[in-house]
């Protein structure tokens, strides 16, 4: 009898555990190749107190020194030349198909980046690198050898391609008022970028929100997905343990306020606020542009987001539809940047 009842409490506890597992995972598995998944590296970080700084490596035959990139999955720091981090960068974050003038537009918001982040980055946090990537989960940057593993026999004609595109414009970067921009990217708006206080608390006059409505009528838009009660309660017992749920599920979450973007700006969770980006953080949502409803017929919450990433900056499929209807890499990147321009490092 002690073993039955010891079974039955298993499989009660499995029953629970494998679903949220599949839940958890599921967002960090998609091929990146059939969708730009948002990467940390496209977010400003705060600066690093002066002479605090790790020195500068020597710089290259081109001028321009190599970035000092922390691979998170091995808790290194590479040393890159600045066209190897660019075509890394770009092969990561957007798919070879895609149109020429979109891929020079990565490119171009990579290179700035990268280059803001060598001034403003906290390089204590990043053991002494200006960025940080994951090459074998191919976020954010992807070394020469995982291209070599990624694109397998199409390699050399994929290379090919994506370095003539990344030698057009390797020698331009967006400026704002004489300094390299912070230029932000990420997959996919809801329609509209979002402004960088919303998300980081840092407002840059060029990333303040524009129109991106091409993206709201793309399918990959709006993702679907629902958690069971104790999925839901699972989470916000572990982000939030002094938080007392009411009763009836429908009572766990309340009021809701936006942004001007249509992202929410902070949800009432057990009667608390919360901030839109912490909530999005604590359930794996693809966007800070979500909708949470309860059902109680079928015992579960119901979850909505458009979008894909943090929403500032560049929308990365806003790039795509600019450029398949004739726009430049310039003319994207002037839309999603307005006040900077195109400029050498």
């Amino acid at each position: 009898m002690r073993r039955t009842l010891l079974e039955l409490a298993l499989f009660a506890l499995l029953s629970f555990l494998i679903p949220l597992a599949c839940f958890l995972l599921s967002d960090r598995t998609r091929p990146a190749a059939a969708e730009p998944a948002p990467t940390a590296a496209a977010e400003p970080a705060p600066e690093a107190p002066a002479g605090e700084r790790t020195a500068a490596p020597e710089p290259t035959p081109t001028g321009e020194e190599p970035l000092l990139v922390l691979d998170t999955g091995t808790n290194t720091v590479l040393t890159v030349p600045v066209r190897d981090y660019v075509l890394g960068s770009v092969a990561s974050e957007m798919p070879i198909t895609w149109p020429d003038e979109a891929l020079k537009a990565q490119a171009v918001a990579s290179h700035s980046y990268a280059l803001y982040q060598k001034s403003h980055a906290d390089r204590r946090s990043l053991s002494g690198a200006f960025l940080s990537a994951d090459p074998a989960r191919r976020e954010g940057f992807m070394t020469d050898e995982v291209l070599h593993s990624y694109w397998a026999d199409a390699y050399d004609k994929n290379y090919a391609r994506l370095a003539a595109l990344v030698d057009e414009v390797l020698d331009q970067v967006l400026l704002y008022e004489g300094e390299p921009a912070a230029a932000c990217y990420h997959a996919i708006s809801n329609g509209r970028t979002e402004a960088s206080q919303n998300v980081w608390e840092q407002t840059l006059p060029y990333l303040q929100g524009v129109d991106s409505h091409t993206d709201r009528a793309d399918p990959d838009c709006e993702a679907r997905f629902n958690l069971t009660r104790p999925q839901m309660e699972h989470l916000l017992a572990v982000a939030f343990p002094d938080y007392e749920l009411p009763q009836d599920p429908a009572d766990w979450f309340g009021a809701q306020e936006y942004t001007d973007a249509g992202y929410v700006s902070r949800i009432q969770v057990a009667g608390q606020w919360v901030r839109g980006t912490v909530l999005r953080r604590v359930l794996a949502l693809r966007s800070a542009c979500f909708s949470i409803q309860w059902q109680p017929g079928e015992e579960q919450f119901a979850l909505t987001t458009w979008g894909y990433g943090h929403g500032v900056g560049l929308s990365q499929y806003g790039a795509r539809a600019m450029a398949a209807a004739g726009s430049s890499w310039a003319e994207i990147l002037a839309h999603y940047f307005p006040g900077t321009e195109p400029g050498r490092p």
